[in-house]
């Protein structure tokens, strides 16, 4: 029975997801525990962030929250989800991590409750997030990303081509009426994105963009 339940769910998780037009579709729960419509962005560039506390990666919050100081004015949001599924490195509650991240990084963007990204349990945001844009690489020049790399291709040589999160840190731009215009890896900076951003916030509208996108 339990297994029938499960089935429906991800059945209609899934029917939902395929119907999607843009994030504006999708209903995430905050960091106090509160399910909140996406639509309330409608208008704001936003760029979306799988992140974790205890990661090579973690300093990129500092980064993220120079962003989100320098064009917050413009209308541009960042939200933040947790997730413990790479390495469980997302330990503690929403709370705990909420914390940790103002304690340390001084955060001000919008964090929400811990979320998988992957798997049968993936957040149907998350599902619709990969379907737009798929893996686009990583940064073999970073250290991080070289062992990431060369880490997934000994467990699959043909990793890349799974639109699947590989790891912390991923980030998704979406326009100001809710496309998905560009995945970023766990190895871009701020510098690396900061162009696109720029370019969204002055746009009136979706301007999706072909192929891959910066890694």
């Amino acid at each position: 029975m339990r297994r029938i339940a499960l089935f429906c769910l991800m059945t209609v998780a899934s029917v939902l997801t395929s119907m999607a037009q843009s994030v504006y579709d999708f209903k995430v729960v905050d960091d106090n525990g509160k399910e909140v419509s996406l639509s309330q962005y409608k208008g704001k560039v936003l760029l979306i962030v799988n992140t974790a506390t205890k990661c090579g990666f973690t300093p990129q919050y500092k980064e993220l929250q120079e962003l989100y100081e320098q064009y917050r004015a413009q209308g541009f949001e960042i939200l933040d989800f947790p997730c413990n599924q790479f390495g469980q490195q997302a330990p503690g509650s929403i709370r705990e991590i909420h914390q940790f991240c103002t304690a340390n990084f001084n955060i001000e963007f919008p964090q929400f409750d811990k979320i998988e990204v992957n798997g049968e349990h993936a957040h149907p945001l998350y599902t619709f997030l990969k379907s737009q844009k798929g893996f686009c690489g990583f940064n073999t020049d970073d250290k991080i990303g070289r062992f990431l790399d060369e880490r997934f291709k000994q467990q699959d040589p043909d990793y890349a081509k799974n639109p699947d999160i590989k790891w912390n840190f991923t980030k998704f731009l979406v326009s100001k009426d809710g496309c998905v215009l560009q995945r970023f890896e766990p190895t871009a900076t701020a510098k690396d994105m900061e162009q696109d951003i720029q370019a969204a916030l002055r746009a009136n509208c979706c301007e999706k963009k072909d192929g891959c996108c910066c890694k």
